[in-house]
């Protein structure tokens, strides 16, 4: 009776976990990774029991837990690659598992030793935890959170590859009718019971975080748009002009101004022009890349960081923000009514502040509204027109005397 109810430990624990995960994923409204922890808990927990309740002789014992483990384990390596903004390659989990699934097959069918099983299966986790490492140690960020999450799938992989040889060098042989009272299943109970609240721990510290900073950077959001207010925005732009300047990478600001809103407003009433303003806002976010910033600074103006990209590529950005938004149908606005919007682009110069940054490509936004509106201007081509050598009066009066 006393094994039974420790066998139910592992999981209880599991189920509770996943329980746990599908909660903060509810209430905190985090993204799909956080649902995928708790359903890798609760297949891994559905796996536990049919171990626990199967007969331990029976040949499906391992064929129907194998199933819901490698599920298990699938999905909890592809989500935390997933938090990591990595794609597991789940044709490898496939064909580790479809070949692991064969070894077991032979062994069952040719011995009634479970130690090899054991081996098998154990292996074949190892390497997709193992994988799953390799996949993370891809990932751009390196916070405190993601290293332990790192050493924690490569403390999983570690496990699965040794464990099961260590353990068998002092079972030697462990028939299907014993297993239950082996010494490998008395520590598998405890092994798998200390990694799975050591896994829990760090995967509900790193999603508790990322709720903190979900909520820390709402109150950063512009309500209309989504994207950075202005003071947020500001400050993401003093971060990132060092960062730029000490890597040697380049960094480029696009201003932009929808053209002609006040009479939006006039005409349509301001509804019309929150809805415009958000149109654009979600245009704009649609565009720009996740390592870019974003933000709304003024009532009707845009700011976008252009992170690691040079100057012609930023002017490239702007224009197809431009085209896509004078495209754009507004359903507050008459059916023939399109709105347009001005642009002006600069990449920042050595040494360069936020503010002198922003000047320049707000001045090269005043040239595109003096110039007619609906069109992008490049600070750093207005800065090659003034370096280009002008002529010489005295050497243009004497070509026209000498002509006359």
């Amino acid at each position: 009776m006393q094994t039974q109810i420790l066998g139910l430990v592992t999981p209880l624990m599991a189920l509770f976990f996943a329980a746990t995960f599908v909660v903060l994923w509810r209430v905190g409204r985090m993204k799909r990774h956080v649902l995928g922890f708790g359903i890798a808990y609760a297949l891994s927990a559905v796996g536990f029991l049919i171990t626990h309740f199967l007969p331990a002789d029976a040949f499906y014992l391992f064929h129907v837990t194998q199933v819901f483990y490698a599920l298990g384990s699938t999905l909890l390596v592809a989500s935390v690659c997933e938090r990591a903004g990595q794609r597991l390659h789940l044709g490898s989990f496939a064909a580790v598992y479809l070949i692991s699934a064969l070894a077991l097959g032979l062994t069952v069918s040719f011995s009634n030793d479970v130690g090899p099983r054991l081996v098998v299966v154990n292996m074949g986790y190892g390497v997709m935890f193992a994988m799953g490492v390799t996949t993370l140690l891809t990932a751009r960020r390196r916070s405190v959170i993601d290293v332990a999450i790192i050493a924690i799938i490569a403390f999983q992989a570690a496990d699965f590859l040794v464990r099961p040889t260590l353990t068998l060098l002092f079972e030697k042989s462990i028939p299907a009718q014993v297993y239950r009272e082996s010494i490998y299943y008395s520590l598998i109970g405890l092994v798998l019971g200390v990694k799975g609240v050591t896994t829990a721990i760090v995967l509900i510290g790193a999603t508790i975080a990322e709720w903190t900073n979900a909520l820390r950077e709402s109150s950063e959001r512009d309500a209309l748009t989504g994207l950075l207010n202005r003071g947020a925005f500001e400050q993401s732009m003093r971060n990132l002009l060092p960062r730029a300047q000490t890597e040697g990478r380049p960094l480029s600001l696009v201003v932009a101004d929808i053209d002609h809103f006040k009479q939006v407003n006039d005409i349509w009433g301001h509804q019309a022009g929150d809805q415009a303003i958000s149109s654009f806002g979600g245009l704009i976010d649609q565009m720009v890349r996740g390592s870019d910033a974003a933000g709304r600074i003024g009532g009707e103006e845009f700011c976008i960081a252009v992170w690691n990209c040079p100057n012609d590529p930023a002017e490239r950005l702007a224009e197809r923000i431009r085209q896509g938004f004078a495209r754009l149908e507004h359903a507050s606005l008459n059916d023939d009514i399109r709105l347009t919007a001005s642009f002006g682009v600069a990449t920042a110069r050595d040494g360069e502040t936020y503010e002198q940054l922003f000047a320049r490509a707000d001045s090269a936004l005043y040239r595109a509204k003096s110039s007619g509106r609906d069109r992008v201007e490049n600070a750093e081509e207005r800065r090659l027109e003034e370096a280009a050598p002008k002529p010489n009066p005295k050497l243009v009066e004497l070509k026209r005397a000498s002509a006359g």
